[in-house]
């Protein structure tokens, strides 16, 4: 009986035990928050900006010097006509100022046609623009193409201004 009445206690004290291990506690006092200081001054040199606040080499510089990365084409065409030639002349002056920069020319198309057609279409136009940036001086090795055929539109609709929107190729800088 002695035992048995010294293992209830046990129990007892055991129960009450882990029941007030269990019990919250009062937090303790948080430390002040540190005190606000200005950052170091870095030691690195600032990067250069131009006059437009862009930096040199960017794909904002690209598009502030070139004028715009996008060439358009007429329905189911591939030659780079005069207005085109130009806007990729200044393209090519650009790239040929950052020599260690390449670039991706997308090839696009409208809704109209197949899916196979469009890819096949936007990789002749995409081919067409960098084939115009290497005869004016931008190695082939910077330059590389892809078609997103009618799969990225710019313009919704199925109207000729929207459709003569995505027929386009895009010279993309990389950010």
């Amino acid at each position: 009986m002695m035992a048995h009445m010294t293992m209830r206690i046990a129990l007892v004290s055991a129960l009450a035990l882990s029941i007030s291990a269990c019990a919250k506690k009062k937090p303790e006092d948080l430390p002040p928050p540190p005190a606000t200081t200005a950052p170091a001054p870095s030691t690195e040199a600032p990067m250069p900006s131009t006059s437009t606040g862009t930096v040199p080499g960017s794909r904002a510089d690209f598009l502030a010097q070139a004028g715009t990365d996008t060439i358009f084409f007429g329905t189911d065409g591939y030659d780079v006509d005069a207005e085109d030639q130009a806007t990729l002349a200044r393209q090519a002056e650009w790239l040929a100022k950052f020599p260690n920069v390449s670039v991706t020319v997308e090839g696009h198309a409208d809704e109209r046609g197949t899916r196979e057609y469009n890819l096949a279409l936007g990789e002749r136009r995409a081919n067409a623009a960098k084939n115009y940036l290497v005869s004016q001086g931008v190695s082939a090795s910077r330059l590389s193409v892809i078609s997103y055929g009618k799969e990225r539109p710019v313009a919704s609709g199925s109207d000729e201004a929207s459709w003569a929107q995505n027929r386009r190729a895009v010279t993309v800088v990389p950010n």
